[in-house]
């Protein structure tokens, strides 16, 4: 397995709306995108994209995630609040999903598993033409997100987050 990671500093992460946060203490192991059908329904995505985490380094430090068995080995972690996929749990271990973290930088995938599985036109979705309205981004600009910000604020406002 290669690593990922530049250190063994925590990282930090959670689900959209700051109900579910995270810290991984040790160093990260092989990120990975996964074409498998439950990870694609899991993620309500094309894939999912997974890092594994030390054993025995995940903090919980607010909330915890909600489990759903997806097969006889596998349970999958997302914030019962926001619906947001946080985890792959298996004999082996845990894997977190790379977009829950903080930082996700330095978290490329290594290895794609289940490629046979993979949707066939996925490897051509960056070909698609760039949305060029300038109007559609100003008015993006104007949205009042109402989302958990990358990292833990003393000041983020939790609205209607009761924990």
């Amino acid at each position: 397995m290669s690593e990922t990671t530049r250190s063994d500093a925590p990282r930090t992460g959670g689900c959209q709306c700051g109900a579910v946060r995270f810290r991984i203490h040790g160093k990260l192991g092989r990120a990975s995108i996964c074409h498998c059908r439950m990870c694609q329904k899991a993620f309500g995505g094309f894939f999912g994209p997974l890092v594994s985490a030390p054993q025995d380094g995940v903090e919980w430090t607010r909330g915890e995630p909600t489990y759903f068995q997806s097969s006889v080995n596998i349970d999958r972690g997302f914030c019962k609040r926001c619906g947001t996929p946080l985890t792959y749990r298996h004999p082996q271990g845990i894997e977190i999903a790379i977009g829950a973290f903080d930082e996700r930088d330095d978290l490329a995938p290594q290895v794609q598993v289940n490629h046979a599985f993979k949707l066939p036109w996925v490897e051509k979705i960056f070909d698609a033409p760039v949305h060029g309205d300038v109007d559609y981004y100003d008015r993006q600009e104007q949205i009042i997100s109402f989302q958990h910000p990358d990292h833990d604020t003393e000041n983020w406002p939790e609205k209607g987050l009761h924990l």
